[in-house]
């Protein structure tokens, strides 16, 4: 343990990924095996459950800090972290643990099942012995909200720097539903076993945002055109007579899609779809809103595979008769897809036969002044703007500049009022930078909370901000505040749909401060109705 909480102590005291990336790679030249396997699922989003609630560790921490309950909680509210105020508020401890992490951490597995006392005894017994940023680690992993500033690409750059193992193999070896209790680093990491590859997937290859003039990426005629599809990134593998589908987030999810099972025995072995999970309800594609039904469900009703179908939106070929083609051209990978599409599907998506796969159009143009026409369509057809791929790129790792770029719409964009407001995370911890927005409904009577949003604003205007809400509170509800209606910002959002699970009975999607409005008051500020006018497609009275 005391190796790992070093670790984390000198990622956490640097910007610079050099740096990281020499520290990570010496822990994994170093650390017991068993550690070094729970290290790469701690950084790859595997970690156990957590075992205790927060309520109880804010209690019983207070309890052992031998402080008030009120003071822990007016403390955590000015750290802006619990694992890092429970650090500070234990007295230092000048006893010590040789635990590994990995002892730690089955215990922890194990505390789950435990008794509430039982559970107090050990985290007392545990923090009593560790110093601070031993304590500081220990409770992260108890909450299971451990975010040190390590992405998965700069820990797989480490792991290479270690191993002497290509970082695009040990990518795709880190993709995959491996567990940390019983795979061994040997297994994991320096064995290549053919069977491992059987349910993987690719790692995804992400596209960069279009930075200035779209002119400015050369000859059109170099580049092929998708619409950007608002659904979720996934790939769709066909080996041995079995089918995965994993998302961009290296979840697997087959079991949350059963209408892709119909590929099977259609499809041939050997194939690697990338494309977009769309919800298609009444045969049309739908809003993000509507997939948000089908998401975190750990059952699919028959009612509600009837009422939000999906299909997969294809757009890539990764992988064709057993054969990784990631290498080849685009435009040849989509030829082969497009000859698959054809031949399996003949005319398209067929109603009677209901296979849920369509081909993401590919568009060709002779200037980019139609491109930019195109773009324009997207909200009518429920995308998000265009992808641009140039003809001869091969499928890339991770995020790559060049070949791929996304240029989406301009966002939508509403006048909203502050109305109550949180404190920050981090370095702004100390700064009440969470805000809720509301609009006035049709009779302009009253406020209606409708956003959430915290980005945006300048450091400058965020302490303005703050002044204004701490000098101009209303009431305080634990570590909200309602605040003086004064304030108008303009609020960005890139799409949004009806919705009955939100109060003011729509959904945005992305919502984030696009710029203070000093220059209005809030009789100025928008409607409810001004934001479903917004909404495209929206019938009249609906």
């Amino acid at each position: 343990m005391k190796q790992f909480a070093n670790l984390v102590k000198t990622l956490d005291s640097t910007n610079k990924t050099t740096l990281k990336v020499n520290a990570l790679a010496s822990y994994f030249e170093q650390a017991p095996e068993d550690d070094k396997v729970w290290t790469i699922a701690i950084l790859s989003h595997r970690r156990p459950p957590r075992p205790v609630n927060t309520t109880l560790l804010r209690t019983w921490a207070s309890e052992l800090a031998n402080i008030p309950l009120w003071l822990f909680e007016e403390s955590y509210h000015i750290v802006g972290d619990l694992a890092e105020t429970i650090a500070l508020v234990i007295p230092a401890s000048k006893e010590s643990s040789t635990k590994t992490l990995t002892q730690f951490l089955e215990e922890m597995i194990a505390l789950k099942r435990q008794s509430e006392e039982e559970k107090k005894t050990y985290l007392l017994k545990n923090w009593k012995v560790l110093n601070y940023y031993e304590r500081f680690v220990f409770t992260k992993l108890i909450t299971g909200g451990f975010r040190i500033g390590v992405s998965q690409k700069l820990m797989t750059r480490a792991l290479s720097k270690a191993t002497q193992i290509d970082e695009d193999i040990l990518a795709y070896k880190l993709m995959g539903n491996w567990d940390p209790n019983t795979i061994s680093f040997q297994d994991l990491i320096l064995e290549e076993k053919e069977s491992d590859f059987l349910s993987k997937p690719y790692p995804f290859y992400l596209a960069y945002a279009v930075e200035n003039e779209v002119s400015n990426l050369g000859d059109v005629d170099d580049w092929y055109a998708e619409h950007k599809w608002d659904g979720i990134r996934a790939q769709v593998i066909i080996r041995n007579n079995e089918l995965f589908t994993w998302s961009r987030g290296e979840e697997l999810v087959t079991d949350k899609y059963p209408e892709f099972q119909k590929f099977l025995n259609i499809i041939p072995n050997g194939t690697v779809l990338d494309g977009e999970i769309l919800p298609f309800p009444k045969g049309e594609i739908g809003t993000f809103n509507d997939l948000q039904t089908r998401i975190g469900r750990k059952t699919v009703s028959k009612n509600l595979l009837e009422k939000t179908p999906v299909i997969l939106k294809a757009y890539d070929l990764l992988e064709w008769k057993g054969k990784d083609i990631r290498k080849l051209p685009f435009s040849e990978r989509r030829e082969l897809l497009e000859k698959l599409f054809r031949g399996t599907f003949h005319s398209g998506f067929n109603p009677e036969s209901k296979i849920p796969m369509h081909l993401s159009e590919k568009m060709i143009f002779t200037s980019w002044e139609d491109v930019a026409k195109e773009r324009e369509r997207s909200r009518e057809l429920h995308s998000e703007g265009l992808m641009l791929k140039r003809k001869d790129s091969p499928y890339l790792v991770g995020r790559k500049k060049g070949d791929w770029w996304k240029w989406k719409v301009d966002p939508l964009t509403i006048d909203a009022v502050l109305t109550y407001a949180m404190r920050g995370h981090g370095r702004r911890s100390n700064l009440f930078t969470d805000y809720t927005f509301a609009l006035w409904n049709e009779e302009k009577t009253e406020l209606v909370t409708f956003a959430k949003a915290y980005s945006g604003l300048t450091d400058a205007e965020f302490r303005k901000t703050d002044k204004f809400i701490k000098a101009n509170t209303l009431e305080r509800f634990g570590p909200v505040r309602s605040v003086t209606p004064e304030l108008v910002f303009e609020i960005a959002f890139e799409g949004i749909a009806l919705s009955k699970r939100h109060k003011s009975g729509i959904a945005t999607r992305f919502p984030r401060i696009l710029r203070w409005r000093q220059d209005k008051k809030i009789e100025e500020a928008n409607t409810l109705e001004d934001l479903k006018a917004l909404i495209p497609n929206l019938k009249k009275g609906s």
